[in-house]
């Protein structure tokens, strides 16, 4: 396999699509050394370095953003090079891998089957633990519907996340766009809370986050909704619909454009009433009025398909962008 030194961090069509496949048969690797993890633990140093120093607002959080964004593209981006450079193979084996420890379709499959598991058998207690690694609301209200319903939440908001915004970055800017978006993706997953602590000093992370994510969660919307076409089950005319007309139910500028055309394209409502530290903090409901809540299996099931579907199809759609 041709793997010139120039091509080293640009994106590569067949090296994506067998990273797709490896994190769909594998998932997420776990191990001390995982990427996001180290990325997590500079940003509490450099945080802690600011803080210190008493940058703890708007010019820390920048500061913050600037230096994890331009050590980890310089770091992986030397990795790269240095790799391709010893030999064209062991660069192509480091890009994929590189790739396929920044996606999680298969991971997020995975840990939304581990709701389904304990319910089948009657296990409350059990799925309760498996949401609480998906969700921050408050699972001991929550009945076995409520479970599936969250399951679906976050596998439709994380499929913007976790996979389009991802193949999204990488093809627009190779392995470097791909960090950079991980990078902002982290930045808000820790420091992007609108606390006193954090609304300043997050707020830098925050917004890149959204900003990356802005396009991405659109495309989502309209990718969702043509997967519904082939899905059994499923309506692409509702997924278009209640995305465009409810996005904006849900917080932020972006994860209700995928969760709603989710509610749409199963044909099933999401939400519902969530509690937070022991208060109810929405009833709010989306999807198509006439449609029944998602309670059963099948509506869990169906969900993951048209997730699954869609990510195929984008990481499908990327690579033939990114190859012509």
């Amino acid at each position: 396999m041709a793997f010139a030194l120039a091509d080293a961090l640009a994106p590569t069509p067949l090296l994506l699509l067998a990273a797709v496949a490896l994190d769909l048969a594998i998932g997420d690797p776990e191990y001390r050394w995982h990427p996001i993890r180290l990325i997590g633990r500079m940003l509490s140093a450099i945080e802690s370095g600011l803080r210190r120093i008493g940058a703890d607002g708007y010019g820390g959080g920048i500061a913050l953003t600037l230096a994890l964004a331009t050590v980890w593209i310089a770091l992986t981006s030397l990795l790269l090079l240095g790799s391709a450079r010893l030999h064209p193979l062991v660069g192509a084996a480091v890009h994929l891998l590189v790739i396929y420890t920044f996606l999680a379709l298969g991971d997020l499959l995975h840990h939304v089957w581990a709701v389904e598991r304990p319910l089948a058998r009657h296990d409350l207690a059990a799925a309760h633990a498996a949401i609480a690694r998906l969700v921050g609301r408050d699972t001991a209200p929550m009945d076995a519907a409520a479970c599936r319903r969250a399951a679906i939440e976050s596998l439709s908001e994380n499929l913007t996340d976790g996979v389009t915004s991802p193949l999204f970055w990488y093809g627009v800017g190779g392995v470097p766009g791909l960090v950079l978006f991980k990078v902002a993706s982290t930045l808000d997953s820790m420091v992007g809370y609108k606390t006193p602590r954090y609304l300043r000093f997050g707020w830098c992370g925050a917004r890149l986050d959204d900003v990356m994510n802005y396009l991405p969660a659109r495309l989502t919307w309209l990718l969702l909704g043509a997967c519904s076409l082939v899905v059994p089950g499923c309506s692409s005319v509702k997924a278009w619909r209640i995305g465009w007309a409810q996005h904006g139910v849900l917080l932020g500028p972006n994860s209700g454009w995928s969760e709603a055309a989710t509610a749409g394209g199963i044909q099933r409502r999401l939400v519902g009433p969530i509690w937070l530290r022991g208060v109810m903090v929405t009833e709010a409901w989306i999807g198509d009025p006439a449609d029944p809540p998602a309670s059963s299996r099948a509506d869990l099931v169906r969900a993951m398909r048209l997730v699954a579907t869609a990510g195929v199809a984008a990481a499908v759609l990327t690579a033939w962008l990114v190859g012509r």
